[in-house]
């Protein structure tokens, strides 16, 4: 008889967006002439850049001819994409980053999941809350958590708790913890560290001996030059902190997938042994073990972004979304709601209304206003009473959210 991962069961019944899909759905259904706006899921919606898709066409055609079809690429990323982050990401900012430590990946919902195996079991984790739900699910699915509480926390695990008070950027732990889970522009809050805030992180991580996994992937989405985009900026970063980099929301890669993540070599785990080991070599050999690369085509795309013409069309769907995101602020805001975020990422956090929970909100904007949103209560306990709103749709449906939602709540 096969036995089955008991730690799955640790899990809600279902993951956090499809149980929104089922409930709009079941609206639908009732209401079949309703036309939903959906700011739910941050997906995308305007086209891939013109420079990115004749990369991608021309690519297509190599892969058509004997004589530059290529099959199984370097796991790691090939090197024209490798150094166009390089020299773009990183060096243009200051900061050297090696070749080899530098790992193309399909997404960084598979980094952040898959990450978590280069450590031990027994690591105890650190998450902000509310938090990026893979984060916690890919460790209760590893084992390093006890069963939900009735507050909805993890035993095992340490909970930041990120409010109001505080910004939304909570401190570092008293306790010690082995490794840290950190995103800015921070998903689901649209709030974004500074580099005071970032700095505080770094020397904790650098006397604590602790690792710190820091999500950038809405980092494009930074207005303000004064403003960190790698934590690589903080002086001694690079001996404790990986970085997870996305092209889904700089690049609109959503649906063609393409992200990597940076490893430096001087950072460092502990062995059964008590022997340091580089956790460079340890993510190359489980990258290289059960990842053959992404598409040479995707890749091709992927280095087209960072072209002239790329970056010059990608920043203005930036800017296009962080109009959406203005909009939104500025128009709810009038309307009575208290807002965070919005500003340095394409992401509302909005405190509910006349003391509903985020579900109730959920529903009461969807029944009232047939707008979609997700509740805060699905990024954490500490989401509860809150509700995210993304940018990411067409002007004209921002528009209109905002009709519908100011005139259901005004």
């Amino acid at each position: 008889m096969a036995r089955i991962n008991e730690h799955y069961a640790k899990l809600p019944a279902s993951y956090l967006f499809p149980e929104i899909g089922r409930r709009v759905r079941a609206y639908q259904a009732a209401h079949s002439d309703a036309n939903v706006i959906r700011l739910g899921i941050g997906d995308v919606t305007e086209p891939l850049a013109p420079a990115i898709v004749e990369a991608m066409h021309a690519a297509v055609e190599e892969m058509g001819k004997r004589e530059t079809f290529r099959g199984y690429g370097p796991e790691q990323g090939y090197d024209f994409l490798v150094e166009a982050i390089r020299q773009h990401d990183y060096a243009a900012r200051g900061v050297d980053i090696a070749a080899d430590e530098i790992f193309v990946s399909d997404g960084s919902k598979c980094d952040s999941g898959n990450v978590q195996e280069i450590f031990a079991s027994a690591a105890r984790i650190a998450i902000t809350d509310p938090v990026y739900p893979v984060y916690v699910d890919s460790n209760v699915m590893a084992g390093r958590t006890g069963a939900a509480g009735s507050d909805g926390r993890y035993s095992g695990l340490v909970y930041l708790v990120g409010n109001e008070a505080n910004g939304f950027q909570p401190d570092p732990p008293a306790e010690t913890v082995d490794i840290v889970y950190l995103c800015s522009p921070n998903n689901p809050t649209g709030t974004v560290a500074t580099r005071a805030q970032l700095e505080r992180w770094v020397a904790w991580a650098r006397e604590k001996e602790a690792v710190i996994l820091f999500d950038a992937a809405y980092e494009g989405y930074i207005s303000d030059p004064a403003l960190p985009r790698s934590i690589y900026e903080i002086p001694g970063a690079k001996e404790c902190a990986l970085e997870l980099r996305s092209f889904s929301k700089r690049a609109g890669f959503t649906g063609v997938r393409c992200a990597f993540m940076v490893v430096p070599k001087a950072v460092t785990g502990v062995d059964p042994s008590g022997k340091r080991v580089s956790l460079n070599a340890l993510w190359a050999r489980r990258h290289t073990t059960k990842f053959n690369g992404a598409s040479y085509i995707v890749q091709r795309g992927a280095a087209a972004a960072y072209s002239t013409a790329g970056l010059a069309q990608t920043n203005a769907q930036i800017a296009f979304y962080m109009e959406n995101a203005r909009l939104l602020r500025e128009g709810l805001t009038a309307a009575g709601f208290t807002i965070y975020g919005g500003v340095h990422a394409p992401y509302l956090w909005i405190r509910t209304t006349g003391g509903a929970t985020s579900w109730q909100f959920f529903d009461q904007l969807l029944e009232k206003a047939q707008v979609v949103g997700t509740p805060g209560a699905g990024f954490g306990p500490a989401g509860e009473g809150y509700f995210r709103l993304s940018a990411f749709n067409s002007r004209a449906n921002i528009e209109e959210a905002i009709a519908r939602i100011r005139k259901a709540f005004g």
